[in-house]
């Protein structure tokens, strides 16, 4: 199990500085991250991509489950209706509920890959500021570590908390 970390850095050398300690201290390239508002170039940094800088998988989750939950009672209308129910059966209104999820699901994260993501809006006005937040994913048992190796080395990178529910794929 990992854990993100954010930390508000106020500048670009201050990011390449973290980002050099966290690649000696045996955190992988890809489980660092970088989001800047636009505008900031960002240089050699790992920005983040469009899983992290979007709400794409809050907007698939939405997206099946209201797709799945409608087409399903949809379904279960017209599989008790007395003269389509007997021709139609429930293996209709199964198929129909699948196929509501996967509608759902790529309508709703076609609007929510141009939404920000949910989980940063605390950091929203740093960003905006023009500092640089950092999301960088350790292992549980190592979270107590690179959290004290960023404050101790850096005071003035600001720490942002710590997420629990990263996806397994980021």
């Amino acid at each position: 199990m990992r854990r993100r970390l954010y930390f508000v850095l106020p500048d670009l050398a201050t990011a390449d500085t973290i980002q050099q300690g966290l690649l000696l201290a045996r955190i992988d390239h890809g489980h660092i991250h970088f989001l800047a508002r636009d505008g900031i170039n960002l240089g050699q940094l790992s920005v983040a991509n469009l899983l992290q800088r979007s709400d794409l998988i809050h907007g698939l989750q939405i997206g099946l489950f209201a797709g799945g939950l409608t087409c399903l009672m949809a379904g279960l209308v017209i599989a008790f209706y007395p003269e389509l129910g007997s021709a139609v059966g429930m293996g209709a209104a199964l198929l129909l509920a699948l196929f509501g999820a996967v509608v759902g699901a790529w309508v709703s994260g076609m609007i929510a890959v141009s939404l920000p993501n949910s989980r940063l809006k605390d950091f929203q006005q740093a960003i905006d500021a023009g500092r640089i937040l950092l999301m960088v994913d350790v292992p549980y048992r190592r979270v107590a570590e690179i959290r004290t190796l960023i404050e101790s080395h850096h005071p003035e990178a600001r720490a942002g908390g710590t997420d629990t529910h990263i996806p397994a794929f980021p």
